[in-house]
């Protein structure tokens, strides 16, 4: 391999975000690559995951949400990709490994493998390997492990669904009707979202944008729901405390409504979780690692079977990452939101 024909194309942090994020944040940038050394492997990314969290990421205090090491002026912004190994001087990798970790905004990585980067060898299951961002990746895990363990749903179950034409959402919607809970209800904004939403497998949607949501919610579960899964946080958590069963869960995924917030968002009403004998429950897709392989496994199977459908927002060109980014605040996306880093033909392994 020619390593001086490579470029490393990266987009690194240019200035921190206090809140809303905007093209000046980001800069970009060209190094070069070279080969790996003993211990080393060279990846070379396909695609990136965007997610709403990255933001808290640029920020001096992390956003108050930071899951990763907070970034500091110059580096390369944290983000999972898919990648090919393309060059190993790892005895457990070889050349054509397919993985996705932490490869970060870049189009080549020089990985000594360590545990911060999180990697997994993908396994070949004759699916696109950018489902490593989506179904069978972190996305997917989160919609398994957080539904199936932290929301503990049984079938006839009644369940409320927030950002549910989200990558995750869009996930726990068809497990849900998979296992036989009934009726589930999504919530989503705009009518496009809640019509592909529907297609899914939704019994019925709620349009955020357009409808009452605390109205809509008392009309499609009268009798409330036994698993609320929470992607959004906010208005809309404060609302479905209102509409809770006996002995119902709630499980906290994600929150990008209060990402962007100034001061710190807390439920109002949270005492009603005490008159319910209701659940709350935090969800941090790591600490369900044990989790991954049966997640991944049952997911594939539904897929193969029929009976899930990977909804993925592909978008084109490594140049667009700010703005794939940026976009993910004004609900531009619709699935799971990936960008692919060159134009190579899709890879299925």
């Amino acid at each position: 391999m020619d390593y001086h024909k490579l470029i490393n194309r990266q987009w690194i942090l240019k200035a921190r975000p206090t809140h809303e994020l905007d093209p000046d944040h980001f800069e970009y940038k060209e190094s070069e690559v070279t080969a790996p050394r003993s211990g080393e492997i060279l990846l070379k990314t396909h695609y990136l995951n965007i997610a709403p969290v990255m933001r808290m990421y640029m920020m001096a205090d992390g956003g108050g949400y930071s899951t990763e090491r907070i970034l500091n002026i110059g580096d390369v912004i944290h983000g999972r990709g898919v990648a090919e190994v393309v060059a190993s001087n790892h005895p457990s990798y070889r050349v054509g490994d397919f993985v996705h970790g932490q490869v970060g905004w870049q189009s080549y990585k020089l990985s000594v493998v360590s545990a911060k980067e999180k990697w997994r060898k993908m396994t070949a299951r004759q699916l696109p390997i950018h489902y490593g961002l989506s179904a069978l990746g972190m996305t997917g895990y989160s919609a398994y492990c957080g539904f199936m363990d932290r929301g503990q749903p049984k079938p006839g179950e009644a369940v409320l669904i927030s950002g549910a034409a989200g990558g995750v959402g869009s996930l726990v919607v068809q497990i849900a009707k998979a296992m036989g809970c009934s009726p589930v209800v999504g919530i989503a904004g705009g009518q496009t979202k809640c019509d592909v939403t529907l297609q899914l497998g939704a019994d019925a949607m709620i349009d955020y944008k357009n409808e009452d949501v605390e109205e809509r919610i008392g009309e499609l579960l009268p009798d409330g729901f036994d698993v609320f899964f929470d992607n959004v946080g906010g208005d809309i958590l404060n609302i479905s405390l209102n509409h809770m069963s006996r002995y119902a869960r709630i499980v906290l995924c994600g929150g990008i409504s209060e990402y962007a917030k100034k001061e710190p968002f807390g439920p109002v009403n949270y005492g009603k979780l005490r008159m319910k004998g209701a659940d709350m429950k935090g969800f941090f897709v790591y600490y369900h690692a044990d989790q991954f392989n049966i997640a991944e496994e049952k997911i594939a199977k539904m897929i193969h079977q029929k009976q899930l459908k990977v909804l993925v927002d592909i978008v084109e060109g490594f140049e667009h990452m700010p703005a794939s980014l940026i976009g993910m605040y004004h609900g531009t996306n619709i699935g799971k939101r990936i960008v692919k880093v060159d134009s190579s033909p899709e890879i299925v392994y």
